[in-house]
């Protein structure tokens, strides 16, 4: 299926080998990456008083249903070492879905699209740059106008980073 899009970040250890490391764990799960984002740091988001992140988005495709691909995303955090510690903490990698195709689930694992996507910068500017007229299907609003009215004014810019995927 096509239109399945995951953010990734992290903001712990080589935030660079991080994401190149679950690139390749997720391909090993099926989760094939057809494009991905520039990557991004940002200033953390929820807790402030940590380090800034690496982001990134990742167009994918991948014969898994939402839920099979919530574990299999959750399962390469767990390889990489990430812990939960407290919410919106310091983590190794983190792997969100953030759409799949234009599916809504609301259930206690999974909620699609992600309710986080029109008050995160951070997720806005790498999907507006991959799919900047895709419209989220609950508000009916392309990335690139959620991007225009998101009032999150944390700073995320293109980071001078180059991935070997």
């Amino acid at each position: 299926m096509n239109g399945i899009y995951l953010l990734l970040g992290s903001n712990i250890g080589d935030r660079q080998e991080n994401l190149q490391q679950a690139i390749l764990n997720l391909r090993t799960k099926g989760v094939k990456d057809i494009r991905h984002s520039l990557v991004y740091t940002s200033a953390p988001w929820g807790i402030t008083d940590q380090d800034w992140f690496l982001n990134m988005v990742l167009e994918v495709t991948t014969v898994l249903k939402p839920e099979a691909l919530l574990s299999a995303c959750l399962a390469v955090e767990k390889n990489m070492g990430r812990e939960r510690f407290r919410k919106w903490g310091p983590r190794t990698i983190d792997i969100d879905i953030l759409y799949y195709g234009n599916q809504i689930i609301n259930s206690d694992d999974l909620s699609l699209p992600h309710p986080g996507i029109p008050v995160r910068k951070f997720t806005l500017v790498p999907m507006n740059e991959l799919a900047p007229k895709m419209k989220h299907p609950l508000l009916m609003r392309t990335q690139s106008q959620l991007l225009d009215e998101c009032t999150d004014e944390l700073e995320c810019k293109i980071a001078d980073i180059t991935l070997n995927i």
